[in-house]
């Protein structure tokens, strides 16, 4: 996939309309509040920058699953209303996604004005990446911007198909998450070290797949480690495994040995008698944990023994917890990781989902080099697919 695409600074913006694709899928409590606007400021460089072009900005972005449907439950409204605090300035919802509401408000749009689409989602054809329903949303606007890097990996009307219809450039967002991993994975300081963590083994094999013979070494944790602790005859207890992977797990392991990176498993573990947040716990051999226990964690010997890896990195990739962190029992993992790869001068990169999470948390957001915005697209970007949001923008 070829990472270098053209950006709103390589087009003339001045006096179009432009429409935006933003990420603002964000949480809101019962009441409709939002309880997290991280995503909404994240967008703010982008529409600044183009407001202060000259261009007359149509966002547009879709929150939670309606399903096809106009549910009010999902409406945009506490987003239009959050952006105009932020902006200092009207943000018009429209009735609609791409309907006479819609149509009206951008027709009036001057350069310099700004209004917001209702959810794209409200829209059965959004999802299945109808061209119709692309080529209606794209006669709104001149031009195409995409700048929400955590839908990326979809292929819907709002990501992708506009662009079949519209010049299309990447926002800051999308444009700073390629950079980024781009370089990571085609050229990145080393020695180069990748931490997977996460519950499911079947989530990661094919990033570990891809790492492999591209890190120097790769360093597992998380309760898919017991999968290849197990692969290797080790005695995991009712700790957490996919017996189906053990076989690819192997594979995995052997493939290592001949590409030379390093993979390293943990060596001990934070075992528990039940999953619960005051079950007994021991530390014990990660491979010798004793029947009726599971691990949860990772123990203090692996953490001191992957903190002295991260330390003499010169880059650092993280994806997955290394443990059960919502219980502070568990969570002793994950929060060493996280002060080793903030401790590190490596250019370190959060791949989204729980580990964003786990460092958002623990405070080390702003000592790490860059948080993926994108939990799934930051996952399928880092195994090598391509991400048709960004595919189908224009190369630079």
């Amino acid at each position: 996939m070829n990472y270098n695409k053209k950006s709103v600074r390589d087009i003339d913006v001045s006096g179009k309309r432009v429409l935006v694709r933003c990420d603002f899928n964000v949480p809101q409590d019962e009441s409709g509040r939002i309880t997290d606007d991280i995503r909404i400021r994240s967008s703010l460089p982008t529409i600044r920058y183009l407001l202060e072009s000259g261009a007359a900005v149509i966002l547009c972005s879709h929150l939670g699953r309606p399903k096809g449907k106009a549910d009010p439950k999902f409406s945009l409204a506490p987003v239009a209303k959050r952006l105009s605090e932020l902006l200092q300035m009207p943000v018009p919802l429209a009735a609609d996604v791409c309907g006479e509401s819609a149509r009206a408000l951008a027709a009036e749009l001057r350069p310099g004005a700004v209004m917001l689409l209702e959810n794209v989602r409200f829209r059965p054809e959004e999802e299945k990446n109808d061209p119709a329903f692309a080529r209606e949303l794209a006669s709104l606007a001149d031009i195409y911007v995409n700048d929400a890097f955590g839908t990326a990996h979809r292929a819907h009307a709002s990501t992708a198909g506009v662009a079949a219809y519209l010049p299309a450039v990447c926002g800051f967002l999308i444009q700073k998450e390629i950079a980024v991993m781009g370089k990571a994975l085609t050229n990145p300081a080393r020695p180069f070290a990748a931490v997977l963590g996460g519950a499911k083994v079947s989530d990661k094999l094919k990033l570990i797949d891809n790492l492999l013979g591209k890190c120097d070494s790769v360093l597992v944790c998380g309760g898919m480690a017991f999968t290849f602790i197990k692969a290797q005859g080790g005695a995991i207890g009712d700790s957490l495994c996919d017996d189906e992977k053990l076989e690819l797990c192997r594979g995995l392991i052997e493939k290592a040995r001949q590409t030379g990176t390093a993979l390293l498993l943990p060596t001990d573990a934070v075992a528990a008698d039940a999953f619960s947040a005051d079950a007994h716990t021991q530390t014990v051999a990660a491979d010798a944990i004793p029947a009726g226990w599971r691990g949860l964690d990772i123990g203090p010997a692996t953490v001191q023994a992957y903190a002295a890896v991260i330390a003499k990195a010169g880059t650092v990739v993280w994806n997955g917890p290394a443990g059960v962190f919502e219980m502070p029992a568990f969570a002793r993992g994950t929060e060493g990781i996280a002060r080793a790869v903030a401790e590190s001068h490596a250019v370190s990169i959060i791949g989204g989902g729980d580990s964003a999470a786990a460092v958002e948390q623990l405070g080390y957001a702003e000592k790490v080099t860059h948080v993926s915005t994108g939990g799934g697209a930051s996952l399928e970007f880092l195994e090598g697919r391509e991400l048709p949001g960004i595919a189908c923008l224009l190369d630079a």
